[in-house]
């Protein structure tokens, strides 16, 4: 009897159906639904990392500082930068003023130490790249190292551990690849997300110790790189790079790109200007705090 009455209200009573609306799609406006392995979308991955040893690229960065959570959101002027990145963890970021070319900081990383000069406050910094030194303003907790991984994505090593799943929302159907960092208790190291549509990397998180999101990167906007090659062809245009704990926010829209050029160590080394006095951060107790 409950069956038969479910049955009859899905169907209608009184020879009346029971769908409200019928909407239908044209052929061109359904979204397209790729298959893919996990295995096929970690070689498609790891081959983009593997090949891509380093960048050259001409950006126009935008940063946003603060968030609704603070009550706060800094939004800052736009800033020409000029980026080296080679692999392991090397980089370099020279930031201009638009039209005036006045450089208004000078970034640089060696995956140890960074280095940072501000010629506008005649200020030399330097620091550990493990520094945590959370700051009241935001902005002040950017780091060169903070882009390395954003620019020169880590490949999946055969023995680290992997999780695949799908994940849908209204609009786009994804992948996701969740590498897990070993230990006593397995927790997430990355998320790595690919669009079912055309099977394109396009979103890379990073996390800490107890499930901290530590970056959101994602990328949109592929063309090719002015070197292309048979291994590295083309390079998100478009990045944006979200650190919800250091509260600032950096939109990328790089206008050059070219990878895989030799850059020799020196590039990423900076020296003080002379008369500028130089601060270590690290050296007082309070930078010492994890």
């Amino acid at each position: 009897m409950v069956l038969l009455t479910v049955s009859a209200v899905a169907c209608g009573c009184g020879g009346r159906t029971g769908v409200t609306k019928t909407t239908q799609l044209p052929a061109a406006n359904r979204p397209v639904v790729q298959e893919a392995t996990e295995e096929q979308l970690l070689d498609r991955y790891n081959g983009l990392a593997r090949n891509l040893q380093s960048l050259d690229a001409t950006v126009e960065l935008k940063p946003f500082a603060g968030s609704a959570y603070t009550g706060v959101i800094n939004e800052y002027h736009e800033v020409k930068v000029f980026i080296l990145a080679s692999r392991p963890y090397n980089i370099r970021m020279i930031g201009q003023v638009p039209v005036v070319g006045k450089t208004v900081f000078d970034m640089a990383s060696d995956g140890h130490d960074f280095e940072v000069s501000i010629p506008t406050k005649n200020s030399f910094l330097v620091g550990p790249v493990t520094l945590n030194r959370p700051s009241t303003k935001p902005i002040e907790n950017l780091r060169p190292q903070h882009l390395v991984e954003a620019l020169l994505w880590p490949p999946v090593r055969k023995e680290e551990v992997t999780l695949f799943e799908e994940f849908n929302d209204e609009a786009v159907r994804y992948y996701v690849i969740t590498v897990l960092r070993g230990g006593y208790k397995s927790e997430i190291l990355r998320k790595i997300w690919f669009n079912r549509a055309d099977l394109r990397f396009l979103r890379l998180q990073t996390f800490g110790p107890k499930g901290v999101l530590l970056s959101d990167v994602r990328f949109s906007d592929w063309q090719p790189v002015d070197n292309p090659s048979s291994t590295f062809s083309e390079y998100p245009h478009t990045i944006g790079i979200d650190r919800p704990h250091d509260e600032y926010r950096l939109d990328l829209s790089l206008t050059k790109v070219t990878a895989n050029q030799p850059i020799t160590p020196d590039h990423f080394q900076l020296q003080p200007p002379e008369g500028v006095e130089v601060t270590r951060l690290g050296d007082t107790a309070e930078d010492k705090q994890p």
